[in-house]
């Protein structure tokens, strides 16, 4: 399970991480053998900077790694992912996007959640992965 900063990373080149992301992504995409995903937020937050800065090219390149990827998937946000998030609001008192992503990874038998946040680190119910500690 991916957080939305290390998508970033990658389709935008991070200065400091885009090269450990690009090290995961490259893992991952041919390796069927493992099974990447991520939620709807993360369409929601990659999509809003490009379109702020009316940026079409970067916003494409999200909207095709994010929806047309072979070896990647999007999950959608129902009632038991709802529940699952407030459960982990309430015991580690997380914001709601982050229980939300958090929550899709558990429900849907995610290993590791990739993310560069480390306060997500106290989250037992998934291994949490922060790029940071890899730098």
């Amino acid at each position: 399970m991916f957080d939305t900063a290390p998508i970033v990373y990658f389709i935008e080149e991070h200065e400091a991480f885009g090269r450990i992301a690009d090290e995961i992504f490259k893992t991952i995409k041919d390796d069927f053998s493992h099974y990447s995903f991520s939620s709807v937020i993360t369409v929601t937050e990659v999509l809003t900077q490009p379109l702020r800065r009316s940026r079409r090219d970067i916003y494409e390149k999200y909207r095709k790694f994010l929806l047309n990827s072979s070896n990647f998937v999007v999950y959608s946000i129902d009632p038991i992912i709802a529940e699952k998030a407030a459960e982990l609001r309430a015991l580690y008192g997380i914001k709601t996007p982050d229980a939300i992503q958090l929550a899709v990874g558990i429900e849907n038998n995610g290993t590791l959640f990739v993310t560069n946040d480390r306060a997500l680190k106290r989250v037992n119910e998934i291994n949490v992965l922060v790029l940071k500690d890899y730098l």
